[in-house]
């Protein structure tokens, strides 16, 4: 298993740092993926037999790292999806440009490579 490195974790959540190039969550190519690796985190650290629930609030796209919560709970799960909802849960996105940048422009196109 890949070293995961956990940022903070209670009895509800679990927050992780997500590399770049690591999918969210499985994909057709069966690369490794962040929930699979939080899964397998929670049944090591707790020896926890059987399947382990983990719920994805939210995605990070693969070409991007940062931070991740996952639930350990359905209630959490539900919780926090209804905050995404809301838009009470926000992200923010940080680039790193090689060249120089329009400093009359403001936003920025995502762009899929």
């Amino acid at each position: 298993m890949q070293n995961l490195k956990v940022i903070f974790e209670d009895n509800h959540i679990i927050v992780v740092e997500k590399l770049p190039n690591i999918p969210s969550q499985s994909d057709k190519t069966g690369d490794v993926d962040m929930l699979t690796l939080v899964k397998q985190y929670i049944k090591e650290k707790y020896n926890k037999p059987g399947n382990v629930y983990l719920g994805l609030v939210h995605r990070l796209d693969r070409p991007v790292g940062g931070i991740m919560i996952f639930a350990k709970t359905s209630k959490a799960a539900s919780r926090l999806s209804e905050q995404v909802r809301d838009k009470v849960f926000k992200k923010k996105y940080l680039a790193v440009v090689d060249g120089k940048v329009d400093n009359k422009k403001r936003y920025f196109r995502r762009l899929f490579i």
